[in-house]
């Protein structure tokens, strides 16, 4: 090996690389490898993965691993050269914790790492369709070939790592904001987690579906009640955490849903939990896929009537929107502007079947819709049916799976309903399987079919309508209430007595899993939480070990869990 080139020759070379490399896509991360690894030497064996996430730079770039090879650590292009450190980590906000940011404004590009694998998917997944703006200008966003970011010794990190802090200090509830107004910037102690929108100058009416797929960009909402008052169209809304209310508010307060009028007046509601007693087009719990439609209007509980001074019978909510076009006729929402503060995602498009209140949405009881889905990108050597039924059958009553004949990773999963369907696909659309990310859209197919008497199969279509194994055919059973992402830990129940946490961790062992953490449930021993190495380690673990029979007659059951040990 000779020896490394001068500083100045170093530089020479890298700007002579540029040069040629210019016109070519996924170089700019090939070029920045060396920064991140703390050399000034470029890194050509690690070059970009090639994936982005938007706009028309969908070109394949053939580096050592795999296209669409997810990272924690994003990617981020043509920034703008005057954008701030708080601007860029807006970005990541809305999908988890930002945990390193590196600026690389000369080259228009920055890192943003994430504190999880599962936020980077989910953050790319949503900017696929929606390209996110900074400054009014279009930034392009792929997973980067680094792992994580090792920036201690880089200069120029003050400012990023002061942003970090500040961004830290917010989510924990104990400064403003960067970049906020001082004056409403701040995430007040016991600050309630529910949201009152008002919807002014109300052209279009606007649907409970249309509402959750602008707020849901900014953390997950558990619940939405709809009603009109003083002929106003109004809504309570309820995050799971009073930041993503906070960011959501910053972001959304004055902004219009289509150009010049639907504008959306925000505040905090003195109320800190809404009492959603039916699922239908005014009222819905996003956590129960078990409640009635109703058959009347949903009414308040009195604590929350008396809050806003309504009666205890909700009035429609179009009642002050007599007049107005129907909603087939609607044209498509043409952007909704959001300033660049930390949770906002830029132009929000919505799709026209948000707007005509046909998009299906997770728990959304009752909505017509496709319940096939089109899963591709399976490991075909190793996915099975019933593979596919134990993980989709998490998320709702898998009825029938079936795996391509003249393409085994691709499958179609027939779901109970369209609500499910939607569930399973945002739940489990970008997670690793067996070595490779699944991709899960709804299907072009109505059903799926059963091979006629016959016909070859190979038994790779399977009909699971009346299997014992489904979680949901009990109306109010608690597993409604247990439907979480897919996590590191999972909880096992239907423990007998006599298996130990040494059996338990053993079974989990020679399933190829690394077991990091065990604990049983102090009250009730049936129940206990294992973490795993990886969030694939989990979904792997809980595809071969559900249902399996630990003697005494006990199966046991295992799901995703919300907590960690």
């Amino acid at each position: 090996m000779g020896a490394s080139p001068s500083p100045r020759t170093a530089t020479k070379l890298r700007e002579f690389v540029a040069k040629c490399v210019r016109n070519c896509r996924g170089s700019d991360e090939l070029l920045s490898s060396g920064v991140i690894n703390g050399s000034s030497t470029m890194n050509s064996s690690t070059p970009s993965t090639g994936v982005y996430a938007n706009g028309n730079d969908n070109k394949k770039f053939k580096g050592d691993r795999p296209p669409c090879s997810p990272s924690r650590v994003l990617h981020l292009r043509k920034i703008p050269c005057d954008v701030t450190e708080a601007e860029v980590i807006s970005l990541g906000l809305p999908f988890g914790k930002v945990t390193n940011l590196l600026m690389l404004k000369g080259k228009s590009q920055a890192f943003l790492e994430m504190a999880s694998e599962e936020a980077a998917v989910t953050m790319v997944n949503y900017y696929t369709p929606v390209t996110p703006h900074l400054r009014s200008q279009p930034v392009y966003i792929q997973y980067s070939n680094h792992r994580e970011l090792k920036t201690d010794n880089l200069p120029n990190q003050a400012r990023a790592q002061a942003a970090l802090q500040a961004v830290s200090a917010v989510q924990s509830g104990n400064l403003a904001l960067p970049g906020a107004p001082s004056s409403e910037g701040t995430v007040l102690p016991g600050q309630s987690p529910v949201l009152r929108i008002i919807i002014e100058n109300l052209f279009y009416p606007v649907t409970l579906e249309v509402l959750h797929q602008i707020f849901s960009k900014f953390g997950t909402v558990l619940k939405i009640i709809t009603f009109t008052k003083n002929n106003q169209f109004q809504a309570l809304l309820q995050y799971a955490d009073p930041v993503n209310a906070h960011y959501a508010k910053m972001a959304l307060d004055g902004q219009n849903i289509y150009n010049a009028c639907c504008t959306l007046r925000i505040d905090f509601s003195k109320l800190t939990s809404l009492n959603v007693k039916y699922n239908n087009d005014k009222s819905r719990d996003f956590t129960r896929l078990d409640l009635p439609t109703g058959d009347g209007q949903p009414s308040l509980e009195p604590p929350m009537a008396a809050a806003f001074g309504a009666p205890g019978i909700i009035s429609s909510p179009y009642a002050g929107a007599a007049g107005f076009a129907p909603a087939i006729g609607f044209p498509q929402a043409t952007g909704l502007s959001v300033p660049a503060v930390p949770g906002a995602l830029g132009p929000l498009t919505l799709t026209s079947s948000a707007v005509t209140g046909r998009m299906a949405i997770p728990g959304a009881s009752g909505i017509p819709g496709n319940s096939v889905l089109l899963v591709t990108n399976l490991n075909p050597d190793l996915i099975t049916p019933h593979g596919l039924f134990i993980l989709f059958g998490v998320y709702g009553d898998v009825h029938r799976v079936k795996i391509m004949f003249n393409k085994k990773e691709n499958a179609l999963v027939q779901m109970a309903d369209a609500s499910q369907a939607q569930l399973a696909m945002n739940h489990l659309s970008g997670q690793r399987l067996y070595g490779k990310v699944l991709r899960a859209t709804l299907s072009k197919h109505q059903a799926v079919q059963l091979p006629r008497e016959g016909q070859e199969d190979q038994g790779l279509t399977k009909d699971f309508s009346n299997s014992p194994l489904h979680r949901f055919k009990k109306p109010g059973s608690k597993n409604f209430q247990n439907i979480f992402p897919p996590s590191a830990t999972l909880h096992l129940s239907n423990i007998p007595p006599s298996v130990t946490m040494d059996d338990l961790k053993n079974l989990f062992t020679e399933a190829g899993c690394s077991v990091k953490a065990f604990k049983f449930f102090q009250k009730d021993r049936k129940m206990a939480l294992i973490q795993l190495a990886s969030v694939e380690e989990a979904i792997q673990a809980l595809i071969e070990l559900h249902n399996h029979d630990l003697g005494e007659n006990h199966h046991l059951r295992v799901s995703f869990s919300k907590s960690t040990i």
